[in-house]
């Protein structure tokens, strides 16, 4: 695949990356990502991803743009209000780089659609705020074998980590099962800062561009964590893969997806 000198001159940056170069454009150029939540997380996600040229991306949301989002949610606009979160995120992906398949999903994951959703991407992105999702994203992913960023924001904190299925820990072998319900605050309870999702979230979109083009380390076995507030950054090495892990061990117990019933939106302490 030539480039053209459009296209050259969009992604010159990337190309003198000698990390990235012609080769690993290229790579993120027929490379496949799908971010499930078009909110905090996935809006910047999404701006970068697409910027950088990632030649198909899909977004997932059943939600509408509602204007308390637009204080952290970056890809929706005033004019937005009452849309789908999937139609205003797709509309400004394709004005920033209209070379970019933006495939749309509207509609909750549940255990249902996930595995079939998630089939032909190469790497997943979790942009969702409750258990609920977090969980049957790991879950899915773990068994359909895809790789993923996993991402939490609350107040002025944030976590995030990368999972490489038969490689590293999954969600599961940090957090064994979702909180009981009511037990954790959601984020309209509690709040977040609305930079924390930029922070977050493009650091999950940065995961991602390294894992497609093989660009120095993931986070994968890690735990990174980000306080806003005294502005500290810890990378915790996490428990080996499938030590005790209901999902991703030698022999799993959980063999079929779950559909979690609780209302989350947070961080939560390792176990």
């Amino acid at each position: 695949m030539a480039f053209t000198n459009e296209q050259l001159e969009r992604y010159s940056r990337h190309i003198i990356l000698k990390e990235i170069g012609v080769k690993g454009q290229k790579k993120l150029m027929n490379a496949k990502v799908l971010i499930i939540g078009a909110g905090g997380l996935g809006a910047p996600a999404a701006l970068y991803l697409t910027a950088a040229g990632v030649g198909t991306i899909g977004i997932a949301d059943a939600d509408a743009v509602d204007l308390s989002n637009l204080q952290r949610q970056v890809i929706h606009t005033t004019a937005d209000i009452g849309r789908r979160k999937v139609d205003s995120a797709a509309d400004t992906m394709r004005r920033i780089n209209p070379e970019v398949e933006v495939r749309t999903y509207d509609t909750f994951v549940s255990s249902a659609n996930i595995a079939e959703m998630i089939r032909e991407y190469d790497f997943v992105l979790d942009g969702t705020d409750n258990f609920p999702a977090k969980f049957l994203i790991n879950d899915a992913c773990v068994m359909e074998k895809k790789p993923f960023s996993h991402a939490g924001i609350i107040r002025f904190k944030g976590q995030l980590t990368t999972v490489i299925p038969g490689v590293s820990p999954c969600y599961r072998c940090i957090f064994k099962n979702p909180p009981p319900k009511d037990a954790v605050p959601t984020c309209k309870q509690a709040g977040v800062i609305g930079a924390m999702g930029g922070v977050i979230g493009s650091l999950q979109a940065m995961e991602a561009v390294k894992y497609l083009t093989g660009a120095g380390d993931l986070l994968a076995g890690y735990l990174l964590t980000f306080d806003a507030l005294t502005m500290e950054f810890r990378r915790i090495k996490l428990p080996p893969r499938g030590k005790g892990c209901a999902v991703c061990s030698d022999t799993p117990s959980i063999t079929t997806l779950i559909d979690y019933e609780q209302a989350a939106c947070e961080l939560r302490k390792k176990q």
